[in-house]
């Protein structure tokens, strides 16, 4: 399979397996050629629109075909898309809008409001005006472009430890390699169907969707998750991968009727996001009979590890699994960056040329990024043959259902609020999100501010995997002379009492 442009493994598909169904929603399926013929008419819309090489195109939209199609629309152009959540409300929108300056924006109705203030609406695509639906008949391809393998193909978000988010630039090349990297790692063929429910603004979901295109399997989207719903069409549609995270492991546990469904298609669900929750795997396992496929990867390097998926009876729970080839781990002492023998604990730290460029901004490469060795922040040993055991955290980033929340963020939507003096955000384990937020606040004793009153203030300012699960009280917030909060500190101090308990002060 060549690397090639980020739009070629759709290009290929197109050529090779043209009227085969590539993706199915509730109301249509549409075959590669189809996407592929769509692609060419959004491609030469938008360069109608003044998109052209190395330009940035904002796009926010949820699970849906135009989605698909507006990927590979932009790479045709040799521009470049950056991914904004639909989870996201107004002011971490403008936030990445200003980071990474966008010309254009792509999207639908529901998100036409948080593209067109910034970016002015002459320059916001309307997937759902009936004008631009039109080109879902096709169009002649625009005009054929090189498309250097070291230009800017897809910028995806991870929060920054100051709050801000960071984006991350991946290049064709370095998407190229992901993509080989993760149709390797799950061992697709054309002959597989599964479905993506994650939202494909997460590198998991873009990755999920790039490798469908690539390899000619049939997808099926879901604009909103539905337990019942995904689980039927398992067995309506003969699935043979199921994706999941964390909650959705948990929802299959709990479901009362889940040997009701026709699971026998499935290959195996693949575990990623998050570490498995080992209880959780085995009682889907012993309910339905399918086997789970650990893996592992983040925004900066897409496939890190994976079970050997030619080798199912090696799969284990307990380990993320191997390396894919031409991904190279290695663990550093945290103190002294000592690589350390297998077994030894410290940070895993990833050489691969699925790496990406950097970050904007471009201030937050240099401390995360060594010598060409991009540092996870990922707590854990090797094994002596190369299995990967996740331990902690070193980084205090908190990752919620796979996406990352810096205490930062939410920190400063806390400290403006009347009556709180101080705070500081830490996460503690969950088992359905795998960590949750805590804020830990010193309160102006003369104020009358409850926990559900700051609860609120962050439901209200930022996105929904951001919300506080428990504000507690504190006399004061424990730091460093440097002024450095103590936010492990207070997790360990704090999340055995919070652990099980109702989400309150």
């Amino acid at each position: 399979m060549g690397l090639g442009p980020m739009h070629g493994g759709l290009e290929r598909s197109a050529h090779e397996l043209g009227k085969r169904v590539a993706v199915r929603s509730p109301e249509y399926s549409w075959s590669f050629a189809e996407l592929d013929r769509w692609a060419n008419a959004l491609a030469g819309h938008l360069a109608g629109a003044g998109v052209g090489p190395g330009a940035r195109v904002a796009l926010l939209m949820a699970n849906r075909v135009e989605f698909v199609v507006a990927v590979h629309a932009v790479s045709k152009l040799g521009a470049a898309t950056v991914l904004i959540s639909p989870a996201w409300k107004t002011a971490e929108v403008n936030a990445a809008l200003a980071l990474t300056e966008p010309v254009h924006g792509l999207t639908d109705t529901e998100g036409l409001s948080l593209l067109a203030g910034p970016l002015g609406r002459d320059q916001v695509t309307d997937v759902d005006d009936p004008v631009v639906a039109t080109l879902a008949a096709g169009g002649p391809a625009p005009e054929r472009r090189v498309v250097a393998p070291n230009s800017e193909a897809v910028l995806v978000f991870s929060s920054g430890t100051t709050g801000l988010p960071k984006a991350v630039r991946h290049t064709h090349e370095s998407i190229g390699h992901a993509t080989a990297h993760w149709v390797g790692a799950l061992g697709l063929s054309a002959a597989d169907r599964f479905q993506i429910a994650t939202p494909p603004s997460h590198i998991l979901g873009l990755l999920n969707l790039l490798v469908a295109m690539s390899a000619g399997v049939t997808v099926r989207l879901h604009r909103r998750f539905d337990l019942d719903e995904v689980l039927r069409c398992i067995g309506a549609d003969r699935m043979t991968i199921e994706m999941a995270v964390a909650p959705i492991a948990l929802a299959m546990a709990n479901h009362p009727h889940l040997e009701d469904f026709d699971l026998s298609s499935l290959r195996y669900i693949m575990w990623g996001a998050t570490p498995v929750t080992e209880p959780v795997a085995r009682v889907v396992t012993a309910r339905t009979g399918v086997r789970w496929l650990p893996a592992y990867g983040t925004s900066e390097v897409p496939v890190i590890a994976a079970n050997p998926v030619a080798r199912p009876e090696q799969w284990r729970l307990d380990s993320a699994g191997l390396p894919p080839p031409g991904v190279e781990l290695r663990v550093v002492d945290i103190d002294t960056d000592a690589e350390l023998e297998p077994g030894g604990t410290g940070e895993i730290q990833v050489r691969s040329r699925s790496c990406m460029a950097g970050y904007l901004p471009d201030s937050a490469t240099a401390e995360s990024v060594v010598d060409g060795w991009y540092r996870t922040g990922d707590v854990g040993y090797l094994e002596p043959e190369g299995w990967v055991h996740l331990t902690d955290r070193l980084k205090e980033m908190i990752k919620v259902n796979g996406f990352q929340v810096a205490p930062a963020e939410i920190e400063a939507v806390l400290i403006g609020y009347p009556g709180v003096l101080d705070c500081a955000v830490f996460g503690i384990a969950d088992e359905r999100a795998g960590e949750v937020p805590v804020a830990a606040v010193h309160l102006d004793p003369a104020a009358s501010v409850t926990a559900e009153e700051l609860q609120q203030l962050v439901a209200d300012t930022l996105a929904t995997y951001k919300q506080l699960r428990h504000v507690i009280v504190v006399d004061a917030v424990p730091r460093l002379p440097s002024g450095k909060a103590l936010r492990r500190s207070l997790r360990d101090q704090w999340a055995p009492a919070l652990l099980g308990s109702p989400a309150e002060a």
